[in-house]
C-alpha cells in the first residue's frame, strides 16, 4: 500500500524536483540529463541581452524535446524596476515581459524577479511602487499561465524579508516567493523560521550552499557541504506542501574545476537522498 501511494503522488509530478541552473546553451541541457536531473533554470540579468534571448527562444524549445528537460525558472537579477520618481521604469518592464513571453512558450511556469529600493523615497512609497511593478507583472503573466515570484537576494532588490513580504505580498495574493536559504542566513535572518511562516508562498527554490565564521562570509560551497540544516529545511518544506522546484546553484570561491564538478555531484546525491530520489 505504501509503495502504490508514493507511486501515485510520483506520476503526478507531487514530489518536489531536481534541477540546476544553467546557461541558454545546448551544453546546460545535455549536462543535466547526463546528471538525472529534472529541470535547469535560466537567468537572463541585468547585462544579458534580453531581445536576443527572446529571439533563440526557438533553440530552447528544441532542446526541451530532444532531452526531454524542463525549464523549472526563468529569472532576472539586479536591474532598476523603479527610477528616482518612484515610478515603474517602462523598458525593464516590457524586458520582463519578453521573458514571460519566454516563459509560457517553453512551458515553464516560474518568472522571478527582484525590486531595487529608492534611497529618496520612503518605505511606504517603495513598498507602493514594488506593488506596482509586481502587479503589472502578474497581470500580464495570468494572461500566459506562468506565475510571477519576489526574490529573497540582497542585490539591487529590497523585497527579501518578511517585514517587505508583509508589505507587498499581504497586498498581492498572486504573488509568489523564490526563495535561498543562504541570503537570510548570512543576513542573520532565520531561514526555518521564514520558511514555517512563509513557505506556502514559495514558488521555486535555491540549493546554495552557506559558510560564516565569527559572523564573516567565508564561502559558498556545494549544498550539503556547508552549515545550512537541509534536512530540517526540505523537511519544513514539505510541511507547507511544497512540490516546486530545487534548483542547484554552484556558487564556490573554492570548489572550482574538478572540484566543482564533484561538488555538484555530492549535492545531487545527497539531496536525492533526503528527497527519497535515491
Amino acid at each position: 500500500m505504501l509503495l502504490e501511494k508514493c507511486m501515485y503522488f510520483k506520476e503526478r509530478g507531487v514530489y518536489m524536483k531536481l534541477g540546476i541552473i544553467g546557461k541558454p546553451i545546448e551544453k546546460s541541457f545535455q549536462e543535466a540529463k547526463n546528471l538525472g536531473l529534472e529541470f535547469i533554470e535560466l537567468c537572463v540579468n541585468e547585462g544579458d541581452n534580453v531581445e536576443e534571448f527572446y529571439e533563440n527562444k526557438k533553440y530552447l524549445l528544441r532542446w526541451i524535446k530532444d532531452y526531454q528537460m524542463d525549464i523549472g525558472s526563468i529569472g532576472r537579477w539586479k536591474s532598476l524596476r523603479i527610477n528616482q520618481s518612484g515610478k515603474v521604469i517602462q523598458a525593464e518592464l516590457e524586458r520582463c515581459f519578453r521573458l514571460i513571453d519566454v516563459a509560457s512558450e517553453s512551458g515553464c511556469k516560474n518568472f522571478v524577479a527582484g525590486c531595487n529600493y529608492v534611497e529618496e523615497l520612503s518605505y511606504f512609497e517603495n513598498c507602493s511602487a514594488a506593488i506596482e511593478f509586481y502587479s503589472r507583472l502578474i497581470e500580464y503573466a495570468k494572461l500566459k499561465g506562468v506565475k510571477i515570484s519576489s526574490v529573497n537576494c540582497r542585490k539591487v532588490n529590497f523585497v527579501n524579508n518578511p517585514k517587505a513580504w508583509e508589505m507587498i505580498h499581504g497586498n498581492l495574493a498572486d504573488l509568489g516567493i523564490k526563495y535561498d536559504p543562504s541570503h537570510s542566513y548570512y543576513d542573520g535572518g532565520d531561514y526555518l523560521k521564514e520558511t514555517l511562516d512563509w513557505g506556502h508562498r514559495f514558488e521555486h527554490v535555491h540549493l546554495k550552499g552557506s559558510l560564516m565564521v565569527n559572523g564573516i562570509r567565508v564561502d559558498d560551497p556545494p549544498a550539503g557541504l556547508d552549515q545550512t540544516d537541509w534536512k530540517s529545511f526540505i523537511s519544513l518544506l514539505r510541511v507547507k506542501g511544497y512540490t516546486g522546484g530545487l534548483s542547484i546553484e554552484p556558487h564556490s570561491s573554492f570548489y572550482t574545476g574538478e572540484d566543482a564538478f564533484k561538488g555538484t555531484l555530492y549535492t545531487i546525491k545527497y539531496m536525492k537522498k533526503i528527497l527519497f530520489k535515491d
